[in-house]
C-alpha cells in the first residue's frame, strides 16, 4: 500500500520530478525566514522586501488555483507568504507611524 502511494506521488505531474513541486518548497524557506524575521526589530524590516513578499503571495495564491493540476502546495506556501509579509509590513508601519512616542513628541 505504501509503495503504491510512492509511487502514484513520484509519478504525479505535480511531483517531485517536475519544477511544480520544487517551486513551493523553495518558497516555504522565504516564508520560513520571514516568519523568523519577526524577532528582528520592525526598523530593520525592508518595505521594499515585504512588499514584493505580499504581493507575490497575494497574486500566486490566487494564480495557483487557475494552473491545471491544482497544486495546493502552491497555494497554501503563497497564502502563507502573503500572510507573513501583511504581518511585516503592519509591525513596519505601526513601528513608523504609530509609534506612542512619535506621537508624544508631536503634541
Amino acid at each position: 500500500m505504501a509503495t503504491s502511494k510512492l509511487q502514484a506521488l513520484w509519478n504525479h505531474p505535480a511531483g517531485p520530478k517536475t519544477i511544480h513541486f520544487w517551486a513551493p518548497t523553495f518558497k516555504w524557506g522565504i516564508s520560513i525566514a520571514n516568519l523568523a524575521d519577526s524577532t528582528k526589530p520592525p526598523e530593520k524590516v525592508s518595505y521594499p522586501q515585504q512588499i514584493a513578499v505580499t504581493a507575490t503571495g497575494v497574486i500566486w495564491s490566487r494564480y495557483s488555483t487557475v494552473i491545471t493540476p491544482k497544486n495546493w502546495n502552491l497555494f497554501s506556501v503563497n497564502i502563507v507568504m502573503a500572510g507573513t509579509g501583511i504581518y511585516q509590513l503592519a509591525r513596519k508601519i505601526r513601528h513608523d507611524y504609530f509609534n506612542e512616542q512619535t506621537v508624544v513628541a508631536k503634541e
